[in-house]
């Protein structure tokens, strides 16, 4: 599955600076930033800046500290290379000998050029100006606060949300994961719908949570995975239809069991699932 993808764009000094959003990462394009110093020699401006010494050195380091597929082999040799006058170092050459991933390259008719992490961003535009890399970093800032950024990334996780559902309907199922209810958890009769959601995916009501679980704050929903969380709102929508549908509690508890262990394992290892985390996951960041 590819990565999806979400633009956008900043503008710094007058310069127009895209930014590409690569599943739960912003990259910034040195593309753009290079334009700011040469707009016709952009191109020879980040293999210029690449191909020094200091400069390997900081995005080998970064590779080494976040890629653990980074091949700091052929990072050894470029570094031993780097400086002489006839060491040339481009992009491609960077990603493709070492597997680099701080930084990126793209093709297409509106997204083409070369994209850095911001860690790696940020220090290109410092080499071309101090000042250019303080109003990059601030205009940056300003785009992670911008409601309608965080709405395109909120948007891409509910599309990851949809075609999650949608293989629902299309996987097969595997093993039972899903506690199995107890012939006594069969016969109560739950008057609270949110306890008989909570007992047919967790195997206990909220009290009994929160028993087992006395120093902790909230309750079983708000420690809950991703994949937890995905199956409850199936379970919400399932549960409503079969209460208009006049069905008792009993046998609804048994049905919404039976699904959740069925949607478990069908989506246990969904990459959907995994993209939904980590987005999740990097939303958290930026509100921490």
């Amino acid at each position: 599955m590819k990565n999806e993808l979400i633009k956008t764009e900043i503008i710094v000094k007058d310069t127009s600076i895209r930014v590409m959003r690569v599943g739960n990462v912003d990259y910034i394009s040195l593309t753009d930033l290079a334009k700011f110093k040469d707009e016709e020699r952009f191109d020879y401006i980040i293999q210029n800046w690449l191909r020094s010494k200091h400069t390997l050195e900081y995005v080998g380091t970064w590779e080494l500290l976040y890629n653990q597929n980074f091949n700091s082999t052929e990072f050894d040799g470029f570094k031993n290379e780097a400086g002489t006058h006839s060491f040339v170092m481009t992009p491609k050459r960077w990603i493709s000998s070492t597997n680099a991933i701080g930084i990126i390259s793209k093709q297409g008719r509106y997204n083409s050029g070369t994209y850095a992490h911001p860690d790696i961003a940020f220090e290109f535009a410092s080499w071309i100006s101090a000042e250019f890399k303080l109003y990059l970093v601030q205009e940056f800032e300003r785009l992670k606060q911008n409601e309608s950024y965080q709405n395109k990334i909120e948007w891409s996780v509910r599309r990851e949300l949809a075609k999650t559902n949608y293989r629902i309907h299309t996987d097969s199922i595997k093993e039972n994961i899903i506690p199995t209810l107890t012939e006594k958890q069969k016969l109560y009769a739950y008057a609270n719908e949110a306890d008989l959601l909570n007992v047919a995916l967790f195997g206990m009501t909220a009290k009994e949570w929160k028993d087992q679980n006395p120093n902790l704050d909230g309750n079983m929903r708000d420690y809950a995975n991703i994949l937890q969380l995905v199956i409850l709102v199936n379970l919400e929508n399932l549960n409503a239809e079969m209460i208009e549908q006049g069905i008792e509690s009993k046998i609804r508890l048994e049905r919404l069991n039976t699904i959740a262990k069925k949607q478990y394992n069908i989506l246990q290892d969904n990459n959907s699932i995994e993209k939904i985390e980590k987005l999740d996951n990097n939303n958290n960041k930026l509100l921490g």
